[in-house]
């Protein structure tokens, strides 16, 4: 696959690493489709770079069904999915107000888990489609985990699980959709210079690089996008994991 020839899908492409891969992926010829909740940013941003937007509730089976239609009506087809919507929460199982909320447990398995799955499902279906290629490929998906999802730390119970869930069904979903000529890889982040983390004081995003080895800084996200990039073009890989996180483990 190169590149220039893929028609992707990316979640969360309104904003942060979804954003920059988007941004990435046109610059280098891709069509591409923002799937997202917000329709402002998401549309700017699709017009910004030649590309299409589709209003997007990722755990909702009826929006993420729509909106990959919409994406296959607009670009012809789908290649590559690559899912970045996420959110990140931060509370002990016991915390000094009590328990951890269970909605908010629930949530963020419900968005990054579930929400996960419920796109690279129905994009597998749209890409299964597809001519093979030559070595029998017809796309690939990219899903977004964490390093959280190995070495969380206190207050991520529900971060590290729903990353970790991302991470295990990496494995199991690629053996799935072998045979329909699909890949699977999981990119597992690091700590990214996301707006999340651009509205931190700089004191205290200096200390957070200072504790990433090497380089010692904060994760660019066209790194990311650039590494997606690879990944859809590197057609041997498949199944695996890979941490871009400056070999950072969190204590």
């Amino acid at each position: 696959m190169k590149l220039a020839d893929t028609a992707a899908v990316i979640t969360g492409g309104a904003s942060g690493l979804g954003e920059a891969t988007a941004r990435y992926f046109a610059e280098q010829g891709a069509q591409v489709t923002i799937l997202d909740r917000d329709a402002d940013r998401g549309t700017s941003v699709a017009q910004e770079i030649g590309g299409h937007f589709a209003q997007t509730d990722v755990t909702s089976e009826e929006s993420v069904s729509d909106a990959i239609s919409h994406a296959a009506e607009k670009m012809g087809r789908i290649t590559a999915c690559v899912n970045c919507a996420g959110i990140a929460i931060g509370a002990k199982t016991v915390g000094k107000d009590g328990p951890h909320p269970l909605d908010a447990y629930k949530r963020t398995i419900d968005i990054n888990l579930v929400g996960t799955f419920n796109v690279a499902r129905l994009a597998a279906v749209e890409i299964a489609r597809n001519q093979p290629e030559d070595d029998g490929a017809r796309g690939v998906i990219i899903n977004t985990a964490s390093i959280a999802a190995f070495d969380g730390q206190k207050g991520q119970a529900a971060y590290a699980a729903s990353k970790g869930g991302v991470a295990g069904m990496c494995l199991p979903m690629a053996r799935d959709l072998a045979s329909s000529g699909i890949r699977v890889m999981t990119i597992a982040p690091g700590i990214f210079m996301t707006p999340m983390l651009a509205g931190l004081p700089e004191e205290v995003q200096q200390q957070l690089a200072a504790d990433v080895p090497n380089p010692a800084r904060l994760g660019d996200p066209r790194e990311y996008g650039r590494l997606a990039g690879f990944i859809v073009e590197m057609g041997y890989l498949n199944g695996e994991v890979i941490r871009i996180d400056g070999a950072l483990r969190m204590r």
